[in-house]
């Protein structure tokens, strides 16, 4: 009878060697590890066959910090959320009183842009939260 593979026996595929591949880049961008250390041990990762392999090759090197993710305005937390849900509403609320005003200008000739009367106050007020850091991640975060 089979025994199930131990979690260190288990095969890797590529995507999981591009993982680590990515956090060596990021370890010596970091400056943890030079520019040849990278390579040798980039190499060393294409070569590898099994998660106990793959292991080795990070094991000396610190936990990776928290990514910053690409685009991030707001922040990962109740505050940040809210504001979010916030702008989302002033962005659906804008749109609707644009395309409101769109209509009438086209049809009886209105142009005077009333519509600011309903987008800029609750934008100003968001604008003055996140500028008091309500909802902004932290530096360490970007």
């Amino acid at each position: 009878m089979n025994q199930p593979a131990r979690p260190e026996d288990v095969r890797i595929s590529d995507a999981d060697r591009q993982a680590v591949a990515d956090r060596l880049r990021t370890a010596h961008d970091e400056g943890f590890i030079d520019l040849s250390e990278f390579d040798e041990r980039v190499a060393e990762v294409w070569r590898m066959r099994t998660r106990g392999e793959l292991g080795r090759v990070t094991r000396d090197l610190p936990a990776p910090r928290r990514q910053r993710r690409d685009g991030l305005v707001f922040a990962d937390s109740a505050g940040g959320v809210t504001m979010k849900v916030l702008a989302i509403i002033w962005m659906c609320l804008t749109a609707v009183s644009v395309s409101a005003w769109g209509i009438l200008a086209l049809t009886v000739d209105v142009t005077y842009p009333w519509f600011l009367w309903v987008a800029a106050p609750p934008a100003a007020v968001l604008l003055t939260l996140y500028v008091s850091g309500i909802g902004r991640p932290r530096r360490g975060d970007r």
